[in-house]
């Protein structure tokens, strides 16, 4: 099967080296499950100086990614028939673990876009499918984003963790937070493991776990907990 392939479009490629060697992420591309490729729109730029961006019509504070070197780049990028082009945006879609999941299946291929900079040219939008965010707050460029889906993309993908049964009741798998997990000493200053884990009796285990996810949902984030609800709901009522 032919590996995953990650496009990256940024004015910092170095930044991303680090995923190269970043436990199992660094392994599955060592192992070919994804291949990363990175373009610095600087090197499609046309003038001497090899300039990416220039002050924004109508003046303001700040400068504006240009649109030709964004776009030369962003057309220089092999198209496989299964590809999905990302922008990263504060003004984006926030980030769920659906959409990672989505992209990990539907998909071979994704293209990323990172700004810099104040902003970038509004014709740059036009290249994404979609405009994803981390959330309600702005960074100096869409790097860190852009690592993010990458990192959680490629944990995704068949081969990338050892057992797929691990990735099945993790947080957000489907709206509901991870369990507690205990490992050994079964009694560490006082805190004693609960006995339901150490007896052995797996559909016992499971139950409590599953109380656990609901539990903590409901306190830690209960915007999660009214959607998981409304899901459960709309299941009983199509019985």
């Amino acid at each position: 099967m032919a590996p995953y392939r990650l496009d990256v479009i940024s004015l910092a490629p170095q930044a991303f080296a680090p995923l190269l060697e970043l436990g199992v992420i660094g392994r599955a591309f060592g192992a070919g499950i994804a291949e990363l490729h990175l373009h610095n729109p600087r090197d499609h730029a046309t003038d001497r100086y090899r300039k990416v961006d220039d002050l924004p019509y109508g003046g303001g504070a700040g400068m504006v990614l240009k649109p030709e070197p964004m776009f030369a780049a962003a057309e220089s990028v092999p198209v496989l028939p299964r590809r999905r082009v990302l922008l990263m945006s504060p003004q984006g879609q926030p980030l769920r673990q659906v959409d990672l999941q989505r992209w990990s299946k539907q998909y071979d291929q994704l293209v990323f876009l990172c700004g810099h900079y104040e902003g970038f040219d509004e014709r740059i939008r036009s290249l994404a499918d979609e405009e994803v965010s981390l959330g309600d707050f702005v960074l100096t460029g869409g790097e860190l984003p852009a690592m993010t889906i990458i990192n959680g993309v490629v944990r995704l993908l068949p081969g990338t963790v050892g057992t797929s049964e691990s990735l099945e009741e993790e947080s957000h798998s489907d709206l509901l937070l991870e369990h507690s997990h205990y490992t050994r000493p079964a009694n560490f200053r006082g805190i004693v493991v609960p006995e339901v884990l150490r007896s052995g009796d797996h559909g016992a285990v499971a139950r409590w776990r599953q109380q656990q996810r609901e539990q903590r949902t409901e306190e830690r984030r209960p915007d999660l907990w009214d959607r998981w609800r409304k899901v459960q709901d709309s299941r009983l009522e199509s019985l």
